[in-house]
């Protein structure tokens, strides 16, 4: 009976790392995007540069994601930064297809994006 309660307080406890982990990605996407919007109003960038720059949000946010996950599990931190970092996918693409009712852009760019915040979070649990 102890190993039932015990498993369920862990996955209690596992849940709770996942969403403290997803907020703190969240919120540092939240200040980037501030900081770019604030460099493409005072430098007037062009469009590759904000590409690459939403680009590098999206995998600084998730390595930071995958490394507070690491630090809270301890134990098979690559998984957790991977679970963090496809849950931040998951819930920007459930976002984007509910402001835009459709997907932005073409399946190689959804695959990519998959793949870049897929592994900047597995690549944060892997450092922490």
């Amino acid at each position: 009976m102890d190993k039932k309660v015990n498993k369920g307080q862990n996955m209690e406890q596992a849940a709770v790392w996942l969403l403290k982990s997803l907020l703190c990605a969240y919120i540092i996407s939240g200040i980037l995007l501030l900081l770019l919007a604030f460099l493409l109003y005072k430098l007037n960038l062009d469009e590759g540069k904000v590409a690459a720059g939403i680009i590098m949000i999206y995998v600084v946010s998730t390595f930071a994601g995958g490394f507070i996950i690491g630090k809270l599990a301890g134990v098979r931190k690559f998984l957790w930064g991977l679970t963090c970092g496809i849950l931040y996918f998951g819930l920007l693409l459930l976002v984007s297809i509910g402001i835009y009712r459709s997907l932005q852009g073409n399946g190689a760019n959804v695959l990519t994006t998959f793949l870049l915040c897929a592994g900047g979070g597995m690549l944060g649990g892997m450092v922490s």
